[in-house]
């Protein structure tokens, strides 16, 4: 669909939902729609659309020149880069991971991993996740850097190639019904210049986020994560964790990144690691210092057009809950919370008064002073080693993870045709991606293990409104 059109149709777009409502149970939203409090995920940047675009429609206070602002920053984010140095869409390479955000963002999504798809590297010009690495003490390889990249353009070779392997463990419930994990196993191949001996080689395999309400994330009142971090529940062995991490010489509380290892969107940083585009705060190439890397390659994108990006970012709206009345998704939503699960997956906080600024220093009101539902505490929480990678990130140990928000999970499979879910994607459904939380998340796993399978159905009904 246009971007335009869909922009002039949020007005007019209607809840899927069919329920009756009475008016001691209803609000009405800033855009003057009829809504349960429940729908509103995200205060006025929530949104009421249930189709492929769910991730990728601006919040209703986009409007007039921010409508315009919004769609530069969609078109930079969307159009692929490539190899020369123009300042429109130049600056691909010399290596790279992804040719544009979307393409391991599709529609701000979570694109399908080639993981899946390929056994590793994607065979068509991209792979859709990322593959930290380093050397056991923390160092980074010669000739190699923070990021694998296993794409490169016309003259210049890949780093090196990823291959994955998954071995698969049947298991069964207590009820009697039948499940399967399965463990990847990954090698990176076809290196570039020296070879690694596995040894020496620490790696970390990531598929990508889902670009849900990224903005109110930043804006988020940051007194609430401290008093969440300092509630701990002993009995249940859930203790959250502030990561505490340290950007352009400012430590600050990390909210974003599968081990919340970033304080902001990791616009400058995206384009320089997973594209190779040069900027004004990071102006080398990821790739300096490799002998296939030679001259000056400039600034190849401008920190107006990152900053249209970032804003993009911010004033993306994230889907109204479905079906909050439904008798199903109620008792969904009780199964929840009786197995702990709201204890890391917060249900509600609040944004800070004032909204926040972009990379910029523009000011962006309107995510301020909202009531919001991410379902996370943005904490670390040490998930056990079964899904650790050994891969430390300033206060995050290898098995310690970000609480991931679920606002928008129950849309993924309507906007990227996939139920891939954790770090490395290694979860194919919300079954497996419960039952591989150990660690703290253990009281939930066994919680959920002991339902019934009715019962099972009915809380993943719940996520599947969120």
């Amino acid at each position: 669909m246009n971007k335009l059109l869909l922009l002039l149709s949020i007005i007019f777009s209607v809840s899927l939902i069919s329920c009756e409502k009475t008016e001691n149970e209803i609000i009405y939203t800033p855009g003057g729609r009829v809504a349960y409090p429940e729908e509103l995920s995200a205060g006025n940047s929530t949104v009421f659309v249930t189709s492929s675009t769910a991730y990728d429609t601006p919040a209703n206070w986009v409007t007039n020149d921010l409508a315009s602002w919004f769609l530069e920053g969609d078109a930079l984010y969307d159009n692929p880069r490539v190899s020369d140095g123009n300042l429109v869409n130049g600056g691909l390479g010399p290596v790279y991971a992804g040719y544009s955000c979307a393409s391991c963002h599709n529609d701000a999504g979570r694109t399908v991993s080639t993981l899946f798809t390929d056994g590793g590297t994607g065979k068509y010009g991209f792979s859709s996740f990322l593959t930290f690495m380093r050397t056991p003490n923390g160092q980074y390889h010669r000739e190699y850097g923070r990021v694998l990249h296993d794409q490169a353009v016309y003259g210049s070779e890949p780093e090196g190639k990823l291959r994955v392997n998954y071995t698969e463990q049947n298991y069964t419930f207590p009820d009697g019904e039948t499940y399967s994990l399965i463990t990847p196993h990954y090698e990176i191949y076809d290196w570039y210049a020296d070879s690694i001996p596995a040894e020496q080689l620490e790696i970390s395999v990531r598929t990508p986020l889902r670009h849900v309400g990224m903005g109110l994330m930043l804006a988020i009142d940051k007194n609430e994560i401290k008093q969440l971090a300092s509630i701990q529940y002993p009995e249940y062995g859930i203790s959250g964790e502030i990561n505490w991490v340290t950007e352009r010489n400012v430590k600050s509380i990390g909210l974003s990144g599968h081990k919340a290892q970033h304080s902001d969107l990791t616009v400058e940083l995206g384009f320089l690691s997973d594209m190779g585009v040069t900027n004004s705060r990071f102006p080398h190439e990821v790739s300096e210092g490799q002998s296939q890397v030679d001259g000056d390659y400039d600034i190849q994108i401008t920190t107006e057009d990152m900053a249209a990006v970032d804003f993009y970012l911010h004033s993306l709206g994230v889907p109204a809950r479905r079906a909050v009345t439904n008798a199903t998704v109620i008792a969904g939503k009780e199964l929840f919370y009786k197995a702990k699960c709201h204890l890391c997956h917060t249900p509600t906080l609040h944004t800070q008064p004032e909204g926040v600024n972009l990379l910029d220093g523009t000011h962006i009101p309107w995510l301020g002073g909202q009531t919001i539902h991410p379902y996370s505490d943005y904490l670390l929480h040490d998930m056990g080693p079964e899904l650790g990678d050994d891969f430390s990130q300033f206060n995050a140990s290898g098995d310690e993870w970000r609480t991931t928000p679920l606002w928008g999970v129950g849309l993924q499979e309507v906007v990227n045709g996939h139920s891939h879910f954790l770090h490395d994607g290694r979860a194919r459904d919300f079954t497996e991606a419960i039952m591989w939380h150990g660690g703290e998340g253990d009281v939930s796993r066994q919680a959920f293990a002991n339902m019934s399978s009715e019962e099972r159905e009915t809380l993943i009904m719940f996520l599947r409104s969120l």
